[in-house]
């Protein structure tokens, strides 16, 4: 099954958007390329075994005028973003951007460097401090601040400092209250299904070209080194607290709940400079992004967003965040602030007025009107989108019921998919109603027809193969830069078979920074129910490096664990390391580092009732 040109009512409806938008603004040009100072020699970052994990020179397609393949909007939004190097934001103020999906700040300080956020991947951060120091020199850094809890920002940490720094002191590293515990949760509970959506999200097992990948509307894409994380070891907890590292003062703005769970903005007076961390970049974000997240709340985003202008805007020259180009002049900043605001609040609000009045979230998705004013470019919907993050404010209050009782209890897929066939009269009749929609650029009525058709027979190859190209069409029109790579990815899927998951976050440096509370969590979702009913073990853990104690109990299929000393009636107590307890539930029984007192074959028993995540779970096949 080969990829296919846009049709004529894709290329009709791209080039007719060249007339309809604001092309000849070139403020974001402009403002993307002041202070550029230099970029690496090579533009391929590699890992140790010579493996590369981020290759910049893959978007250099990306210029010019947009094919009729790709929506002119995202064409301009990824030729912003494919943008690689460092740049001078302000006097001691540095940023690294397009070495890897977020951008990494240097802050000059008295006799070294802060560094906010760190990229994905351990090779990607080493580079853009190498990059940094190329053209700075040989700062020593100081302090490390995650902005938030997503591993685009933290995982490179190793890469910037090492844990024995962290360890002595001569390195802080600052995070906002619930950085760790969101951090190794929202990879580890539901890892191994976000990872593997991330895959479709991202794009990133599609070629680079104008018919493929070309960017995730925040960045381009992800990087594939080794994902790190090290404990912060301070923690900020209050707006209003302030912290100096090596002569320079930060004030800092709590966000908790808005782009993460956990998240802070914070302030650097003497330099006039503010971090928004990820509240305020320039496109509309996601409420629930598409790989899968708890649903965002838009209307304390947009309350956060108000404070922060009321604390800083008429003092800041200077805003960064932690995605995207810096916004300079305090006018603008503040138009930039109060427009991001009005975004997340005008959403918010507005779908709550029309669920109110009986719509459901599809219905206000497509019925939903912003005001000129928010129309502009900063606004437009290259990562998350108005269709989805409509959907998902309905979701947050009202749950996935639409309150049609003949919602309420449908088929599964599959079942659904073979009734609606057979009602059709049969899988020819529903592949020729889908291939009349196509030719008529009906791409979405065709998608539904040709789903149902792949789901009642995945091994008609005819289905499959509209179905590919009826995906490719929508992504080529579509604007969100999420939504290209999602069709496309089921595209190249249908066409060539499941890729797996390219990229994961829950990775041996995350899951090490679990606490013994978080690894018995991250085991009992493992357990197969069904085969574990009978089963009835008590182990008692003793974790020597921590000096806490835990009993285990299996039973009913249920991992249940309180923290109390040992009492003797458990059928087996261990005493081990917490790392050691991972290698154990990672299959690891005969290794050195164990004392056993009862019967070890517990463990064997626990083992052979787990029931890890598959990567490569099917999405667009049953």
């Amino acid at each position: 099954m080969d990829q296919q040109d846009p049709s004529a009512t894709i290329a009709q409806t791209n080039t007719a958007l060249l007339s309809t938008l604001p092309f000849g603004d070139i403020a974001d040009f402009d403002a993307n390329k002041r202070g550029f100072v230099g970029t690496l020699d090579s533009p391929q970052v590699r890992n140790a075994a010579g493996e590369v994990v981020w290759d910049a020179a893959s978007f250099d397609f990306v210029d010019g005028d947009a094919p009729t393949s790709v929506n002119p909007s995202l064409w301009r939004q990824s030729t912003l973003m494919r943008t690689h190097g460092l740049f001078e934001l302000a006097d001691r103020v540095y940023q690294v951007r397009g070495l890897d999906l977020s951008n990494m700040t240097l802050i000059e300080t008295d006799n070294g460097v802060i560094v906010v956020d760190t990229l994905l991947s351990k090779e990607t951060g080493a580079a853009a401090l190498a990059l940094y120091r190329k053209f700075r020199g040989e700062r020593p850094v100081k302090a490390v601040i995650f902005t938030h809890s997503h591993a685009d920002h933290y995982g490179g940490v190793l890469g910037v400092v090492t844990e024995e720094e962290v360890a002595s002191g001569a390195v802080e590293v600052i995070a906002p209250e619930g950085f760790l515990e969101h951090a190794v949760s929202e990879n580890v509970y539901a890892g191994v299904a976000m990872n593997r959506r991330a895959g479709y999200m991202y794009g990133a097992a599609l070629d680079r070209g104008p018919q493929g990948q070309l960017g995730a509307g925040l960045g381009m894409t992800l990087s594939t080194g080794e994902v790190t994380l090290i404990e912060p070891t301070l923690t900020i907890t209050t707006t209003g607290q302030t912290h100096t590292v090596d002569g320079v003062d930060i004030e800092f703005q709590m966000a908790p709940g808005t782009e993460a769970p956990a998240e802070m903005h914070f302030y650097f007076p003497q330099l006039r400079v503010l971090c928004m961390a990820e509240n305020a970049t320039h496109n509309l974000h996601n409420l629930l992004t598409l790989r899968g997240a708890v649903v965002r709340d838009p209307h304390m985003w947009s309350q956060y967003l108000t404070e922060a202008i009321e604390l800083y805007a008429d003092r800041t020259d200077v805003l960064f965040a932690s995605h995207h180009w810096p916004t300079w002049g305090t006018e603008n900043i503040r138009t930039f602030l109060e427009s991001q605001r009005d975004l997340y609040g005008y959403i918010h609000d507005q779908t709550l007025r029309l669920l109110n009045k009986g719509l459901t979230g599809p219905e206000i998705a497509e019925a939903i009107e912003f005001p000129p004013a928010l129309e502009g470019w900063s606004s437009r919907g290259y990562y998350g989108s108005v269709s989805h993050n409509v959907k998902a404010i309905y979701q947050r209050y009202l749950g996935w019921f639409d309150g049609n009782p003949a919602r309420l209890w449908p088929h599964p897929p599959v079942e659904a998919a073979k009734r609606y066939v057979r009602g059709f009269g049969g899988i020819d009749q529903v592949i020729a109603q889908a291939q009349a929609a196509f030719d008529e650029g009906d791409y979405r009525w065709a998608a539904t027809l040709l789903d149902h058709a792949v789901f009642a027979e995945p091994d008609n190859t005819a289905a499959k193969a509209l179905l590919a190209d009826t995906f490719e069409q929508l992504g080529y029109g579509a604007e969100n830069g999420t939504w290209r790579n999602f069709f496309l990815a089921a595209a190249t899927e249908l066409r060539e078979g499941n890729f797996g998951t390219p990229t994961e976050t829950n990775a041996p440096g995350v899951l090490a920074r679990l606490t013994p509370e978080q690894l018995f969590d991250a085991v009992a979702i493992t357990i197969n129910g069904p085969e574990a009913w009978d089963l009835h073990l008590t182990i008692d853990i003793t974790l020597t490096d921590l000096g806490q104690s835990f009993r285990l109990t299996l039973r009913n299929g249920l991992l249940t664990y309180v923290r109390r000393e040992p009492a003797g009636d458990a059928q087996l107590h261990l005493t081990l390391t917490k790392q050691r307890l991972l290698a154990l539930f990672s299959g690891d029984t005969t290794s050195a580092g164990v004392g056993i007192v009862g019967d070890i074959g517990v463990v064997q028993q626990l083992q052979a009732v787990l029931d890890p995540g598959d990567k490569s779970f099917n999405i667009v096949t049953p």
